[in-house]
């Protein structure tokens, strides 16, 4: 007979195809259905995935006496069409539609679901059989009921705890679980879970994450919950910064007379801006409409958070001589950049289809071109002056170019793999595009590959840095590795880093690596 697990969200959900055995007074069993197609699956249980899947109506098949089961199974399955093998991964039903959202305002989600069909001795579907996306939903008017307000608010007069005693319950946010229904006793020292909030409830005030199945989830750049798909540089949801060209430039000139010098154009589209130097004196920044955003007019603004060119500009001064300008984009019109001093760095990434009216108008202000790099280039070792040509007689053995850095320290190991596998806030694979020099610091570019372990969401490409010139770990150009990474974040929140430790955890990807990798994620503490 057939036989059809039940529907559970979260569930694999499975079809197997087996025997009964013989009755006694009945003889053997006579088969007389046989399961729908693919097809006909997707159109008989509905459109709703959030209800539960009505059993299947089979069409009868030929009624066909066998001896022996095996061979009726065999022919079962060849005459109702599914045949094949029952190796394998199984296949997964057509998507159903997306239900209705989960809010009526703010942030809610929707959900859509498939099921598995496989066969015994098989391997079930891979993959997930739900799927959550947000809903593009209106702000809530002002003093309206948060969700989970509405949830504690339910049990307000009934009885708990096995007492007749009621209360009246609200939010508590201090709960180790934040997706738990954790509510607080009014007036009282104590709160009470009831359970899972329900899906598409914020996880705690103020944050992205949506609680789905118990778990806290944040949405990708595709609007899919839990998805790791993130905008890359240019803006693209899920791009490799193909279609843009990072603009990054020292500016040299020193000026003639005392006042304000064009250092930089930032044109109308720039993402991701960064400006930095040390000096005296102050970055001033102008909008598109010939006003000052800060430090004009010879007026020494305050560090916070402008508004300019539709974006957010981050300015900030330590008590030394460093300042910084930062800017997510994409800026809706020109800036410009100036300052009376040298050596100031500043990096933006711009769309390719841009560049060529930049150039022209970057030379208006006054500032001296150069091709930009869309890659950090590596340095290279100055040449030796050449040397006379060898005789017949004797070939000079070349001498090895003594290596600046030395030997970093081994550390292998799994001990070491362990330890800054479980401190790490970032496990990952991941491929070196580029490494840069700043100060005692170095800088690495990598596209993230494959995440084993992360506390908040990581993007395509990533800066990992480490500390000085000659960090060890060392990363190559062009190579894969495993690295565990920690999150630093500076006290006043403007520089939000990934780091990897000194003799930290960075080895050469490899089959055998990222199984001892994924080993090591079952033994760190709880």
């Amino acid at each position: 007979m057939a036989q059809m697990g039940k529907l559970r969200p979260g569930k694999v959900e499975w079809l197997a195809l087996g025997h009964t055995g013989r009755d006694k007074n009945r003889g053997p069993e006579r088969l007389n259905y046989c399961p729908k197609s693919h097809s006909q699956l997707g159109q008989s249980w509905g459109s709703d995935p959030g209800l539960l899947a009505p059993p299947l109506q089979r069409p009868p098949c030929s009624p066909t006496l066998r001896p022996l089961q095996n061979l009726l199974l065999l022919w079962t399955l060849l005459n109702c069409g599914l045949g094949g093998s029952a190796q394998g991964p199984g296949e997964w039903t057509p998507w159903g539609s997306w239900s209705r959202c989960s809010s009526s305002c703010g942030r809610g989600l929707s959900v859509r679901s498939r099921r598995c069909f496989w066969f015994p001795g098989g391997e079930p579907c891979w993959g997930d059989s739900h799927e959550y996306r947000l809903c593009p939903l209106p702000d809530c008017p002002l003093g309206a009921i948060p969700f989970r307000d509405l949830q504690c608010a339910l049990y307000n007069g009934h009885p708990v705890l096995g007492t007749q005693k009621t209360y009246q319950w609200v939010p508590f946010y201090g709960a180790p679980n934040q997706c738990d229904l954790n509510c607080l006793a009014e007036g009282h020292a104590f709160y009470h879970s009831f359970g899972r909030v329900l899906d598409g409830t914020p996880c705690s005030p103020g944050t992205q994450g949506l609680c789905v199945a118990g778990r806290c989830l944040s949405a990708g750049c595709d609007g899919l919950l839990g998805s790791d798909a993130r905008e890359d540089h240019c803006g693209r949801c899920g791009g490799t910064n193909e279609s843009c060209l990072l603009v990054q430039r020292v500016f040299r000139d020193a000026g003639a007379f005392a006042g304000y010098w064009n250092v930089t154009l930032i044109p109308e589209g720039a993402r991701h801006i960064r400006v930095a130097h040390r000096s005296r004196n102050h970055l001033a920044l102008i909008g598109g409409d010939g006003r000052y955003v800060l430090n004009g007019n010879w007026v020494v603004s305050p560090p916070g958070t402008y508004e300019a060119a539709g974006t957010r500009v981050v300015y900030t001064r330590a008590a030394g001589p460093e300042e910084t300008l930062s800017a997510a984009g994409p800026t809706s019109q020109d800036l410009l950049l100036q300052e009376p001093n040298p050596g100031i760095a500043f990096e933006f990434w711009l769309p390719r289809e841009r560049y060529g009216p930049f150039q022209a108008q970057a030379q208006a202000v006054g500032w001296s071109l150069r091709q930009q790099q869309p890659r950090e280039v590596e340095p290279q070792a100055p040449e030796l002056p050449a040397a006379p040509a060898p005789s017949a007689l004797r070939t000079p053995t070349p001498t090895p170019t003594p290596d600046p850095c030395g030997r970093c320290p081994d550390t292998r190991g799994r001990a070491h793999r362990l330890l800054y596998y479980c401190r790490g806030d970032f496990v990952f694979r991941a491929r070196v595009l580029s490494r840069l020099h700043q100060a005692q610091e170095t800088r690495y570019e990598v596209q993230v590959q494959l995440i084993y372990k992360n506390r908040s969401p990581l993007r395509a490409l990533e800066y990992v840095w480490a500390l000085g010139r000659c960090p060890c770990p060392r990363l190559d150009l062009h190579r894969e590795y495993l690295l565990a990474v920690q999150r630093l974040i500076s006290p006043d929140g403007t520089q939000d880093r990934l780091l990897l430790p000194h003799t930290g955890y960075a080895r050469a990807w490899s089959p055998a690596e990222d199984s001892r990798v994924r080993l090591a994620a079952r033994h760190c503490p709880v």
